[in-house]
């Protein structure tokens, strides 16, 4: 039961990280463009991934927040917005959100290893 709860917290954690960085061009005075396009795109997947975990756990939803953070961590490289306080969001989202899948994985896997079946 407590991983149960363990879960549904880091979920419901998951769930206020992709609303903030969703509000985040707002919130920060993001410039127009692949910033705050990103935030908000990124934002609204993690939101979604999250409310399908809260609503029926299956573990493709926590490996998907773990790629999906690690996206928003390494995008301001990639779509080239580094030195600004977008970057800086990004990467502190970014690296919350695979966090926090990766520690829900490990719960998940460390709690209920997987089964060999005896042949």
């Amino acid at each position: 039961m407590n991983q149960w709860s363990n879960a549904k917290l880091c979920d419901v954690a998951n769930l206020i990280l992709g609303a903030i960085l969703f509000f985040s061009p707002w919130i920060f005075a993001f410039a127009a463009g692949t910033q705050s396009q990103n935030a908000m795109g990124s934002g609204i997947v993690i939101f979604v991934l999250s409310v399908a975990a809260l609503a029926a756990f299956a573990v493709w939803e926590e490996w998907l927040n773990l790629v999906l953070g690690l996206w928003v961590l390494v995008s301001p490289w990639v779509l080239g917005f580094q030195a600004t306080t977008a970057m800086s969001v990004h990467v502190v989202i970014g690296v919350l959100v695979a966090v926090l899948a990766a520690v829900e994985l490990w719960m998940m896997y460390h709690q209920n290893p997987p089964t060999q079946s005896a042949a």
